[in-house]
């Protein structure tokens, strides 16, 4: 009987501590995120930082200055598929989709009648 009447507060116990062990691990992971975030922010009131920011992230110029944007080719030739053949043109795919989708429609059963709401 006494085992029995220990079973449940124990294990709520046991589940306790396990959540409090849970959130000491989010609370500590929340402080590096803080800190992280106040360190951005010091390295932001820097003027030169923030110069350095819009050149590189925002591609920004001051007047009479020019900057080139280079693209890497090589990415772009991995996502693009083979050509296998000559394709149909865009139109052409078009219609044989709603040919196709027309064709189903009919297949399907029919639609019911609406009825009015009861009142």
């Amino acid at each position: 009987m006494i085992a029995l009447s220990l079973a449940y507060p124990l294990r709520e116990y046991i589940a306790q501590r396990s959540e409090i062990a849970q959130l000491r691990a989010e609370q500590a992971r929340m402080r590096e995120n803080v800190e992280e975030l106040e360190q951005r922010s010091e390295e932001l009131q820097d003027p030169a930082q923030i110069e350095r920011e819009a050149r590189t992230r925002l591609h920004y110029q001051y007047p009479g200055e020019r900057s080139y944007v280079i693209l890497d080719g090589e990415d772009d030739d991995a996502e693009q598929p083979e050509a296998t053949g000559p394709r149909e043109p865009w139109f052409t795919q078009l219609w044989k989709s709603v040919k196709e989708a027309d064709e189903v429609g009919t297949e399907s059963e029919e639609i019911p009648e609406a009825q009015p709401p009861e009142r």
